[in-house]
């Protein structure tokens, strides 16, 4: 390696070096916490500030979910859309975000779904007709996703659940529905945004 390039190298660990250094974001600054604490031998300090660093790294994931929730179809109205992150302690952990939807006495929510064992059992419903059959869901494709779909018809009640990336799980639910309602909420998702994300 010439003089040139490791000078270039240098130049930009340096920097990078700088930038963290005058970083003021939260989790930034708590990871630095938790190094001090660690330095110092205080392990048990060490650890509650990196967990609470992942904490806020899970909100801030959860937070950007909430921007691929569609927007409400034509007649519909919706509510402000809320994210929700939690560690492995509680109910096995994830990050997802929430939006609901009306029109009269019709609803529907919209769920993402990400960083949460409970996706594999879903996941495996959704790979195997088997599974899905049993548990009254039938298997269709939606935008060219793979979807599970199960509907009352006599209560007009039904959910739709499908895998992106098969890391990420989006659930749309609603009462008081047509299924097609249910399908056009499924289908107004931009799946190839949620998968560049990953």
């Amino acid at each position: 390696m010439n003089t040139r390039i490791c000078l270039t190298l240098l130049a930009a660990v340096s920097w990078t070096a700088s930038y963290l250094a005058a970083e003021t974001d939260p989790v930034v600054e708590t990871v630095k916490e938790a190094m001090d604490y660690y330095k110092e031998g205080d392990y048990a300090g060490a650890a509650a500030s990196l967990d609470y660093a992942s904490q806020m790294i899970r909100q801030k994931r959860s937070e950007g979910l909430t921007e691929f929730l569609p927007e409400p179809l034509e007649g519909w109205s919706a509510e402000d859309a809320s994210s929700q992150a939690s560690g492995a302690a509680m109910f096995g952990g994830g990050t997802s975000a929430e939006r609901e939807y009306t029109k009269g006495d019709a609803n529907v929510k919209v769920q993402i779904m990400t960083d949460s064992p409970m996706l594999q059992g879903v996941a495996m419903m959704i790979n195997n007709p088997m599974f899905a059959g049993a548990d009254g869901g039938k298997l269709e494709r939606i935008s060219k996703q793979k979807a599970l779909v199960k509907y009352d018809d006599g209560d007009r009640s039904g959910s739709i659940n499908l895998m992106v990336a098969g890391t990420i799980l989006i659930t749309i639910e609603g009462n008081d529905v047509d299924l097609d309602d249910l399908r056009a909420y499924a289908e107004a998702i931009d799946y190839a945004a949620i998968a560049a994300q990953i």
